[in-house]
């Protein structure tokens, strides 16, 4: 279709830095004046928990769901909401096998259960496994979030002489500015509150994106099967046993898979669990994570409806034909909000994409540094460094880590694929290992620290062998991300059993 608009106006740009100015001072104002490393990063243990659910959504949502879940509904079918039931599943799961012992002493990362249960050494190995798999997921993620802002300063004329690759390296560079000001000012409560902003600004722009392609499309959802051909794009539960495991989606596969996806992220990696151990109380932890839960079901049902209905949009031209004016699947929801929405709301809803953005890099950045600091720098150098110090060391570390993201992020620039599913992928190799080590801890009592290293350095083995081998073959994966995590805990799980069995013996 004929865009109806030659892109981006300077009153779109207006309403995003306007936006993004009062997110700058909500974050910085509201997080208070930190005087602890603990108030910096645990938000002073008194944080509502409504709040904490919606940072938490906000938190594991980023661009990615923006983008990258419309753009799967385009190319595929609503079989991905099927992964999110899982998701309630495993936060279930969480909310009575691990927040317990998270909230019954005083610790300050998810690492520390594992150092109580196990020793120190383990609690630092999880930490470095921690602090490369978060790096490499959100370099993608925050890569994704330079895709709608490159191609708005492509109907620049000041960037007219930019390559493609110069354009994301700005986009990303500005993004990552915005969000280190308030992260590094505000600490953790300073992102929660400004996450639970941005939840509602970033939902309220995809509704508003839907109800303008309703009125748009003649005929609304049922336009969709007009051009979906045999394909069944109204497909939510897929039953399908042949390629049991290499199948995407699989009604089995997305439950297990979402379930143990979920109980790694939630349970196991800092990012949300630093959330969770900013409430009152264990009951008030409980109440977040199973309430973020649902809300991720409405979140990604409305998503992937967007998708369906620019489906039907663009009448269904393949992506990278001559009709279809984009080349990849993460493009497809940015070209619509540039080219086909009135100015204003056009502004107003890709400020809602740098919201969903922000509240996951400003996450990533507090959660990394918090680790850092409480895992590995504190217990070997600061052991006599002042309240002082310490803070101070926190805030240069966050800064250290946004540089390093940013880093990551410009690896992934000539990427074509959908990132959502890389980010899942990347998360997916080292969860299973994480996962299987905290399970050790809880259900194992016999298990003991050699047991969990030796489990956890199997279980991130054997992953890193099944992506690599298909990957240096030039053959199709084995089997399909959602299955990482059970694959990767079932084996820590084996191997760490197996050595407390050989010592016992001995």
């Amino acid at each position: 279709m004929t865009p109806i608009n030659s892109g981006f106006q300077t009153f779109d740009l207006i309403v995003i830095c306007l936006y993004l100015l009062i997110v700058a001072l909500i974050g910085s104002f509201s997080g208070g004046k930190q005087r602890s490393v603990k108030d910096y990063f645990l938000g002073g243990s008194n944080v509502p928990w409504w709040a904490v659910s919606f940072a938490i959504v906000a938190a594991e949502t980023s661009t990615l769901t923006f983008i990258s879940i419309p753009g799967l509904a385009y190319i595929a079918n609503l079989n991905f909401l099927q992964v999110t039931v899982g998701y309630l599943i495993g936060r279930i799961v969480v909310s009575y096998l691990f927040l317990p012992a998270y909230k019954k002493g005083e610790l300050t990362t998810a690492y520390a259960l594992l150092e109580n249960r196990f020793g120190q050494t383990t609690r630092r190995y999880a930490s470095i496994v921690f602090l490369f798999t978060r790096v490499a997921a959100d370099g993608v993620r925050l890569f994704a979030t330079s895709i709608p802002l490159a191609l708005i300063f492509r109907s620049f004329p000041f960037f007219d002489g930019f390559t493609t690759v110069q354009i994301y390296a700005v986009s990303i560079v500005i993004i990552t500015i915005v969000t280190l000001i308030y992260t590094y000012t505000g600490g953790v409560k300073g992102i929660i509150w400004v996450d639970v902003l941005q939840m509602g600004i970033y939902l309220g722009a995809a509704l508003i994106a839907l109800i303008i392609l309703f009125h748009k499309v003649p005929g609304g959802l049922s336009a969709v099967s007009q051009f979906s051909g045999d394909i069944d794009k109204f497909s939510l539960i897929n039953i399908k046993f042949s390629g049991f495991f290499s199948e995407p989606y699989t009604l089995f596969g997305s439950l297990i898979g979402g379930c143990l996806l979920s109980m790694a992220s939630h349970g196991t990696d800092q990012l949300i669990v630093q959330r969770l151990l900013t409430t009152k109380s264990l009951k008030d932890s409980q109440k977040a994570l199973i309430t973020s839960g649902v809300v991720v079901i409405i979140q990604f049902t409305l998503f992937l409806l967007v998708g369906l209905m620019l489906f039907a949009f663009f009448k269904g031209n393949p992506i990278g034909s001559e009709a279809a004016p984009f080349t990849k699947a993460d493009e497809i929801f940015p070209y619509f909000i540039i080219y086909y929405l009135p100015t204003g709301i056009r502004g107003l809803i890709i400020a809602g994409l740098f919201a969903a953005a922000m509240s996951t890099l400003a996450g990533s950045m507090s959660s990394l540094s918090s680790s850092t600091m409480m895992d590995l720098y504190q217990p070997i150098f600061g052991r006599k460094n002042t309240e002082e110090k310490d803070l101070y060391v926190s805030r240069l570390l966050t800064i250290f880590w946004g540089i390093i993201l940013t880093i990551v992020a410009f690896l992934f620039i000539r990427v074509l694929q959908s990132v959502v599913e890389i980010a899942l992928g990347i998360s997916s190799i080292t969860y299973g290992g994480l996962l299987g080590t905290f399970l050790l801890g809880v259900l194992f009592r016999k298990t003991n620290q050699k047991s969990a290293l030796w489990g956890f350095s199997a279980g991130i083995l054997c992953m890193v062998l099944l992506i690599i081998i298909p990957f240096l073959f030039g053959i199709k994966p084995i089997v399909h991300w959602t299955w990482y995590v059970l694959i990767g805990a079932s084996m820590t799980i084996i191997v760490g059993n197996i050595v407390t069995y050989v010592q016992n013996r001995k």
